[in-house]
């Protein structure tokens, strides 16, 4: 048997605000909260949920792992721009511009990306 990826976890500040900012952004709800942790998840039983854990330092620098978001049936543009809308904003950490993800930064800091519509796991 291999392990399994069962959350990923986000050091966050608000944890209360930053769970609500990432169920909004991906259709998502809260599945659990606890004055040092709060899950989010599509459901008790999807595969994969977000964790937040208190942190008292703040974010340094550009992220070591960052997510990759498909865009919904609106397309990438409607994504970002509901993503914007959430208190997300635009960032920049050397794109070149001919890209074919938006990043973004979460109320936080925390970097992740757009992506282009795809349907395989290969670029």
């Amino acid at each position: 048997m291999t392990v399994s990826l069962h959350h990923i976890v986000i050091d966050s500040h608000d944890l209360p605000a930053q769970a609500r900012f990432w169920a909004a952004l991906l259709g998502w709800r809260i599945l659990s909260e606890r004055e040092r942790e709060i899950v989010i998840g599509a459901d008790e039983n999807a595969v994969v949920g977000i964790c937040f854990m208190p942190v008292t330092d703040r974010k340094q620098g550009k992220n070591r792992l960052h997510l990759d978001l498909a865009p919904g049936p609106d397309g990438r543009d409607a994504d970002v721009e509901r993503a914007l809308a959430l208190g997300a904003r635009r960032v920049d950490v050397g794109q070149l511009g001919t890209e074919s993800w938006t990043v973004l930064a979460d109320p936080e800091g925390n970097e992740f990306c757009v992506l282009r519509p795809k349907t395989t796991l290969i670029a």
